[in-house]
């Protein structure tokens, strides 16, 4: 027998630390309610979580990537965003991304702005 392929949101944390669960479902909870009535899939193969508004990249929001030590909170087009806290990471010409270590990452100010900041640029592009 195989292993199975994670289809729900549990499944997927299943085979990491129990900190990195902790912080995912603290996160996936903020996501929640910050963006009111998100769909949510999840991507086994790259094991992430993607938070959308619609079929498609083009519907996509946000995304949460579980790794064995943390998890990153990604915004789709977050290069466009204004962050003056200086959150958000990466290098891409597009997106960008606010690592998370623990659940207390998630209370910094600015997080849930930019998060609504980018529902907020989502809703102007469709």
């Amino acid at each position: 027998m195989g292993t199975r392929t994670p289809r729900t949101f549990e499944d997927l944390l299943a085979k990491y630390p129990k900190a990195v669960q902790t912080t995912a479902v603290a996160a996936r909870q903020a996501l929640r309610s910050w963006l009111p009535e998100v769909q949510e899939e999840v991507d086994a193969s790259a094991s992430l979580i993607g938070f959308h508004y619609g079929p498609g990249y083009r519907g996509l929001v946000c995304t949460l990537l579980v790794s064995k030590t943390g998890v990153k909170l990604g915004l789709v087009r977050g290069a466009e965003l204004s962050d003056p806290r200086r959150l958000l990471e990466g290098r891409g010409k597009v997106h960008r991304y606010i690592p998370l270590e623990g659940v207390s990452d998630l209370e910094q100010a600015g997080v849930g702005p930019l998060v609504k900041a980018a529902h907020a640029a989502w809703k102007e592009r469709n």
